[in-house]
């Protein structure tokens, strides 16, 4: 078991690397290119922006600071309709008897396949952005879909499911796991398609879909880094919940960089920090969470791995990070209000606890003996992703302008 070092309510484990670690297939660049190609044939799909904020990596000595901004992907606020389309057009493919390599939007909108597609009925369960893509997925395709929301989901993130797409949306007295499993349940009796992004045995390939459709993301950011000037970042943090979006990044940037790979930092609320307590353990298995639950964090707040990405996490990550939630309402700030001359970026609690704990390592002192491990000089280039933006409007407002969560002012 590993002891954590702890630094300014943060909690920090290094990986020792004593698993030998098998570079996932299934996220190369063949296997992924058929997600790029269901997204690129959308009509109003665009690449969403790469921000470099360069006075922050001028405040904090390091050479550049770049921001994949996902608020504004397909007009959802989020990365998950990435996922939840790529996985609903496999899950439709295979269900039909369709090639999905070579399948576009516009072929699952013929009348033909409609009145096929018309009969499916798609389930899952969701903290909000993941039931939001896939209703907007569902909605596109002219299917049904039920969502679950765990217990205290608050009913803006309901409603912002319902208005993207087609899709009955209830919130269960249960918490995120139980709902998974409750979604399961509903599916089986009632031949409904379960389309969830966490997996466990038994329940691979749509996860696996999932996942592949994620990496569209680093796809597009390594093309918007070189035209930077950029080959690729010295250090890269990563966000996670089940670990599905943090290991998929992960197992893409692996299979591209290979031996030559970016320091990277997997990062979790410290009341709900799955990958960081399996880890911890050091025995090579999946963990669940051993905090209270409660966060600010919605989108991450998830106490069991998922499995496919598990391992990933395990073998190939630098080190884990368990932060409080004044971390997450420092980056909203630090991001919503950048320095002068820097872009300011709309980021939700799930999408800038990155942010807010790369401020903190670059830039205050009392992290300087980390900033030393992790190698954060002033050649570094650090690269995170805004996972959302403003997903629930009084949440953000209450964080960034009234100061729900104390944290510090700015960036110093």
């Amino acid at each position: 078991m590993l002891t954590p070092e702890t630094l300014g309510g943060i909690q920090m484990l290094e990986n020792p690397h004593q698993f030998p670690g098998i570079r996932p297939d299934f996220l190369s660049r063949r296997e992924t290119e058929p997600a790029r190609h269901i997204h690129m044939s959308l009509d109003d799909y665009a690449p969403t922006p790469l921000v470099e904020l360069k006075s922050l990596a001028k405040h904090c000595n390091v050479r550049s600071i770049l921001v994949k901004d996902e608020s504004e992907r397909f007009g959802l606020k989020a990365f998950k309709g990435l996922g939840g389309l790529f996985a609903l057009c496999r899950v439709i493919c295979k269900h039909l008897g369709l090639d999905y390599r070579v399948i576009t939007l516009d072929w699952l909108l013929e009348e033909d396949i409609q009145q096929l597609v018309r009969r499916m009925v798609f389930v899952t369960t969701t903290d909000g952005n993941h039931g939001k893509g896939l209703s907007w997925a569902a909605g596109l395709l002219g299917c049904e879909a039920h969502i679950y929301m765990p217990k205290g989901s608050v009913e803006a993130r309901a409603q912002a499911i319902r208005d993207v797409g087609r899709a009955q949306v209830e919130i269960l007295d249960m918490g995120y796991d139980d709902a998974v499993r409750y979604a399961a349940k509903m599916a089986e009796e009632n031949g409904w398609f379960l389309v969830q992004d966490t997996s466990w045995p038994g329940y691979e390939s749509v996860p696996k879909w999932i996942v592949q459709g994620y990496t569209t993301m680093v796809y597009e950011s390594i093309h918007q880094m070189q035209k930077l000037g950029y080959e690729k970042p010295t250090h890269v943090f990563l966000q996670a919940g089940v670990g599905a979006m943090a290991g998929g990044v992960l197992g893409y940037m692996k299979n591209i960089w290979k031996n030559d790979m970016p320091v990277v930092s997997i990062v979790e609320p410290d009341q709900v920090a799955c990958i960081f307590e399996s880890a911890r353990q050091a025995d090579g298995s999946p963990h669940a969470s051993t905090g209270s639950g409660e966060t600010i964090m919605a989108g991450l707040n998830c106490a069991e791995p998922c499995q496919i990405t598990w391992p990933i996490l395990r073998d190939f990550a630098d080190y884990y990070f368990a932060c409080p939630d004044s971390v997450a309402a420092r980056g909203m700030r630090v991001l919503a209000a950048p320095m002068p001359g820097d872009q300011p970026i709309t980021s939700g609690e799930s999408g800038a606890v990155t942010a807010g704990l790369v401020s903190l390592l670059a830039s205050k002192k009392a992290f300087e003996p980390w900033r030393e491990k992790l190698g954060i000089d002033e050649n570094s280039v650090i690269y995170v992703i805004n996972t959302e933006g403003n997903t629930d409007p009084d949440g953000f407002y209450d964080v960034v302008y009234d100061g729900m969560i104390p944290f510090d002012d700015g960036p110093g």
